[in-house]
């Protein structure tokens, strides 16, 4: 490999190279990165458990070797399972958030957050609910930047905080605007986005009752003073959407002490238009910054990219949901290595849907060493 450009691999590896390996040195025939390595390759080229994975490392196990020596092979399926038990979630969650902030010229403007559960990863049998994962999402790159397990018996509003300080010990959230569903319009939340010094942008509803009652007559108000409009309509699939944002920075009456940063509210009216039925939603909106109504309505539609860019290629694409790794950390290591593969794949220039994308990795050793290795050229 002498000579050989890259730059973005040597990144991976090197995150990869600073995890820590608990087992004896002299008993390792496997080195840790080594196995980081097969099964983010393997995930990337469409194998979506050990025993494809483990299969793939044999078949190419020289294409493997053209970036670390794996002296004894690849291991089998069953070392495979237990090798990512082992690993620590959370110095393997810090790992791909070091490296996910290293892939950024520059912040992003805007962090969506929300949570997703791996549904067959439950186990009945040891009473293990399934892995419910919070991910922070860069809405402009369509990066995963981190992910937090909740732990048994709660819920989002305690992981938030937690991978909240995580991005920010890793640079990645100071001067963002952070988008958070309704689970998070919470005192605790909206303080500790304001702790890591950036402003907030939550869905309201009837979690925080006195507040959502305020902000929902003020805007029924016929005599309130009038607000800053805008209005976008979307058309496709036989489906007219209509999304018109009334905003107001005028907030000085709010006296909530829960929340005492709140700068704009806003009220979103939704009216969707299908085979001649139309239905219509009303939402509601607070943020810690001045906010126009067009701000605030291309704010609210890239939030839902962490929908459709992240969950749903999560299911349809690297079909999380069928996962039914449940035995030690496995379920929440394999949820950190489809982040990898994801923005490795969703990273490369060419106009290849991420379906076509992985299957040509799986196909074609030379395209996958491009996702691996070519960065932004």
């Amino acid at each position: 490999m002498e000579g050989f450009e890259k730059p973005r691999l040597k990144g991976l590896l090197d995150h990869f190279a600073v995890m820590e390996d608990t087992r004896e040195s002299w008993r390792v025939a496997h080195p840790l990165p080594e196995i980081l390595l097969l099964v983010v390759c393997a995930t990337i080229a469409s194998c979506d458990d050990f025993d494809d994975i483990a299969a793939w490392g044999e078949t190419h196990l020289p294409f493997l070797r053209r970036f670390l020596s794996y002296h004894h092979g690849v291991p089998g399926a069953r070392w495979l399972n237990i090798l990512m038990n082992r690993i620590d979630p959370d110095l393997f969650s810090d790992c791909f958030m070091a490296w996910a902030a290293s892939l950024r010229p520059g912040l992003p403007p805007q962090i969506a957050i929300d949570g997703k559960t791996s549904r067959r990863t439950h186990d009945t049998g040891a009473g293990k609910a399934a892995l419910h994962l919070v991910s922070a999402f860069a809405t402009h790159e369509k990066l995963v930047l981190g992910q937090e397990a909740t732990e048994e018996k709660s819920n989002e509003i305690t992981a938030i905080p937690v991978l909240l300080e995580r991005l920010a010990r890793k640079g990645a959230l100071a001067g963002t605007l952070v988008t958070v569903d309704a689970m998070g319009c919470n005192p605790q939340v909206t303080q500790s986005i304001l702790d890591h010094q950036a402003d907030y942008l939550i869905a309201l509803k009837g979690n925080q009752p006195e507040l959502f009652h305020d902000v929902e007559t003020f805007f029924n108000d016929p005599e309130a003073p009038s607000f800053d409009r805008c209005v976008d309509h979307d058309k496709g699939h036989g489906r007219l959407e209509e999304r018109a944002v009334q905003a107001s920075t005028d907030v000085a009456w709010l006296a909530h002490q829960k929340f005492p940063s709140i700068a704009t509210i806003a009220c979103l009216d939704c009216t969707v238009e299908k085979g001649g039925v139309a239905s219509q939603d009303r939402r509601f909106y607070i943020a810690s910054r001045p906010m126009t109504a067009a701000q605030i309505l291309h704010a609210t539609r890239a939030h839902w990219q962490i929908e459709n860019a992240l969950h749903w290629v999560l299911d349809v694409t690297f079909k999380d949901d069928l996962s039914r790794v449940r035995k030690g950390h496995g379920a929440k290591n394999m949820a950190i290595v489809r982040h990898f593969a994801i923005n490795l794949v969703r990273n490369a220039k060419d106009k290849k849907s991420l379906k076509i994308r992985r299957k040509l990795a799986g196909w074609n050793p030379d395209y996958l060493a491009s996702l691996l290795i070519n960065p932004d050229s």
